[in-house]
């Protein structure tokens, strides 16, 4: 990895982004799905979950603004797609289904504010865009599941959005650690800071 590191530092990648001033977490499809053992989905990434919990503490205790998302499919997924389709699993996530609630922690709060989509992305089809200007807000600390997937995602648009995405890298996972630390190594080279968790939450404890 070392080699690997030094090749993308010396062609310029790996920029530093930085904390804005207005942060945002942003929790990324945190829900049972990807905890129950008897899902499709299950990817034992308990420890992330935890992370991205304290993540969560730490903002609302600073007052800083936490969002969550959701992915939602009427049943059969006619409003999935082609991502439908090409992930047969995302059928445990049609409406009503359980396995689409979120856990005991992070869960959303009364006020906060819930994304409800159906592709990988935060930002695709949804407000969350609109929502986060209005708020003010130049930075999104993402959490959540998965890195290879709606993370990912995610925090390529919000870049694109012109928000500073901060990936925390213990606060978010995958079924696999190959997918997980080859997409952490491309979105810290490419579209966002990957940072720990308690940097992270240091920070956001000095905003508050």
């Amino acid at each position: 990895m070392d080699d690997l590191r030094a090749d993308y530092t010396e062609a310029g990648f790996g920029g530093n982004l930085g904390f804005g001033d207005r942060p945002a977490v942003l929790v990324v499809d945190i829900v049972r799905a990807y905890l129950e053992p008897s899902s499709p989905l299950y990817a034992g990434v308990e420890d992330a979950v935890a992370s991205a919990a304290r993540v969560v503490d730490a903002a609302r205790d600073a007052g800083v603004p936490v969002l969550f998302t959701r992915v939602e499919y009427v049943p059969g997924g006619a409003d999935g797609g082609i991502f439908y389709r090409k992930v047969p699993a995302l059928r445990v996530l049609d409406a009503d289904s359980p396995l689409g609630q979120f856990p005991a922690a992070p869960r959303p709060r009364h006020g906060e504010v819930v994304i409800t989509k159906q592709y990988a992305s935060a930002f695709f089809g949804t407000s969350l865009a609109s929502t986060l200007t209005a708020m003010g807000v130049d930075t999104v600390v993402i959490v959540g599941l998965s890195t290879s997937g709606c993370v990912r995602a995610s925090a390529v648009d919000a870049l694109q959005h012109g928000f500073v995405p901060i990936v925390v890298r213990q606060a978010v996972g995958d079924r696999d650690p190959r997918p997980h630390d080859a997409n952490l190594f491309d979105l810290a080279a490419k579209y966002a800071d990957v940072c720990d968790e308690q940097d992270v939450i240091a920070r956001l404890r000095s905003v508050g």
